[in-house]
């Protein structure tokens, strides 16, 4: 049976390496999530990315902020994945199903124009060092997170 797409959009901010973004493509591929947002120079590595090349649309902008602000106005609740003051831990975090999931970049996180246009920020309880960990398999626990909470109904076929 076929799963119905998720309600999930994931947006991220300009990635330094191609590889981060084309595990994201994967992972997102693998949850059946059809929408990725990238911004800068976006590009993807198909022998990371695998299926999911195929099965993401992956559409890139120059910058993030506006994206946010349309996808607000398609009714998605904006939920970054950073450490900040206001951050609720992922293991209570409960996701609406129509939900932007927003990456910051590896080095950076999300800047200030992405920070305040989210409505929520949600990030994953380090216990050890270093304190963070990579932007791709941070947005993979997240997705998992979200994909448990909302399983994907199955299509009809």
């Amino acid at each position: 049976m076929l799963a119905a797409p998720r309600q999930l959009v994931v947006a991220c901010a300009a990635m330094r390496s191609h590889v981060n973004l084309s595990h994201i493509v994967r992972t997102c591929g693998c949850f059946g999530i059809t929408h990725l947002v990238a911004c800068g120079a976006a590009g993807i590595d198909g022998r990371i990315a695998r299926d999911g090349a195929q099965s993401v649309k992956l559409v890139v902008h120059r910058s993030l902020p506006p994206v946010l602000d349309r996808l607000r106005e398609e009714g998605y609740e904006l939920v970054g994945l950073e450490q900040t003051t206001r951050s609720e831990s992922l293991f209570g975090f409960r996701f609406r199903e129509r939900t932007a999931l927003v990456v910051g970049n590896e080095r950076l996180g999300l800047g200030p124009d992405e920070l305040d246009r989210l409505d929520r920020v949600a990030e994953i309880p380090m216990a050890g060092l270093p304190h963070s960990l990579n932007a791709a398999t941070a947005a993979s626990i997240a997705i998992y997170e979200y994909c448990r909470q909302w399983p994907a109904p199955v299509a009809d076929q």
